[in-house]
Formats: structure tokens, sequence, C-alpha cells
């Protein structure tokens, strides 16, 4: 192995253009991270279509659960048919039962209309009270790999987890740990897991620069910010390994 593949969230068309010249080899394209990622708009499914690295879109309709419903699925079915109409390589889903499980009917559903498209399946995954057979599902289902953080807030503190969720795999599925992995954090898992990729947001803190905006409730007093440095840093970092 020459180096573990970085992918990349990015909300907007900023953090699009940084992810790129840092060198990340994949993005999952989204809106709104500060909740976990939800479906991006159509403009930067275009946008991000015309790259030269695979793009795979966030398709959730929504902030919250992951629970949908009838209305909630035909959402999704159309924001499938936009990240195909882009030209994007792929769409990142996932839906749960209300204990948590995975909706494999749903999942039936939404994973058939992508046919074509490269499929991850999201962090639903963590909620999941039975990580052997979730992973049974996603393979069954054809997903190409499961993005986790273990069930935990940041994979970094779940790699008894992860590890576990690897080996049930056994190389028949790729697991991608994410939340919570950056420069400092990543060394811990390359130590102890067998990794082919994973994921980070390579952001950093920016306040706001405008007040007026911030008491007027039309943005948060800080955001995270993809990060060009970051991002060449943890690519190198990864690249490093062998």
């Amino acid at each position: 192995m020459t180096g573990i593949l970085l992918e990349v969230c990015v909300e907007d068309a900023v953090g699009l253009a940084c992810a790129i010249e840092g060198g990340a080899d994949r993005i999952e394209l989204c809106s709104a991270l500060s909740v976990g990622g939800l479906t991006p708009s159509p403009g930067l499914m275009v946008m991000a279509g015309r790259l030269d690295i695979p793009v795979y879109a966030m398709i959730r309709p929504r902030p919250g659960n992951f629970v949908f419903d009838a209305n909630d699925i035909d959402v999704m079915r159309g924001d499938i048919d936009a990240a195909r109409s882009a030209g994007l390589a792929g769409v990142v889903l996932g839906a749960s039962l209300s204990d948590g499980s995975l909706d494999v009917a749903t999942l039936e559903l939404l994973t058939s209309h992508a046919a074509g498209l490269g499929l991850t399946l999201h962090r639903a995954f963590d909620l999941v009270p039975d990580f052997v057979s979730a992973v049974e599902i996603a393979i069954d289902l054809g997903f190409e790999r499961i993005l986790t953080s273990g069930g935990a807030k940041t994979a970094p503190g779940a790699i008894d987890a992860l590890t576990g969720i690897i080996a049930s795999a056994n190389g028949r599925i790729s697991i991608m740990p994410g939340s919570g992995v950056t420069l400092g954090s990543v060394g811990e898992l390359l130590a102890r897991l067998p990794l082919s990729e994973v994921h980070s947001s390579c952001s950093r803190d920016e306040p706001a620069h405008d007040p007026r905006l911030v008491s007027l409730g039309f943005v948060a007093p800080s955001a995270r910010r993809t990060d060009t440095v970051l991002v060449r840093a943890l690519k190198a970092r990864l690249k490093a390994v062998l």
C-alpha cells in the first residue's frame, strides 16, 4: 500500500476548492455540516460534477433522525436523480427504524433507485444495536463502504469497536472511520487499524466577521471551514503509511 485514501466532507464552493487544492482523493458533498450534513444544492452538485475526482453527494433531506417517511423518501429519490444528472460518482445515504437498526426496506428502495452510482452507508450505521448484522445488510445491499465512528462521538474514541467492525467486514466492504479524524488523532487509528480510507472535514474554527449577521441570527458566532493546509497535511500523513 502506497497510501490511504482521504475523503474530505465539504459544504460549499470554497470548501470544495480547498479540498481539491489540498489533494483530497474523494469529496463527500453536503450542506449543513453543523448538523451532520444534509443534501447539497443542485447548483453545488453541478459544480462538483465538473471535477476530476470522485464526488459523492449526501442524501439526507432534513436534520434529525434517520427514520424517513414516504415524503422523505420521495425527496431522497429526487435528490439521487439530481446527483446522477450532475455527473457525480455516487451518493451517501442511510435509513433507520425506530430502534436504530437499519431500515432495510427503505434502503432497498434507495439503493435500487441509485443503480449505477457508488454507494456509501453513512453514520446511521452508528445507531444500530448490532454492528455485525448491520455490516451484512450493507454488503447485501451493495454498499461500497460504511462511514462510521464505531458508535461513539468520534472514531478515535472507539478503536475497539472499529476493530470488531473491520473484522466482521473481512475485506468484503470498506470500513471508513469518520468523525473527529484529524492530523492529531489519525495516528492512533493508523497504528491500530488496517485502513484503506479515512473521512475528515479537515476544517478549522473561523469566527464570524460581522456581528450584525450574528445578532440577526443569520450566522453562528463561529463555523468550521475547510482548510487547504490541513487537507494537504493529512493527505501527506496518510500517503506516508506503508
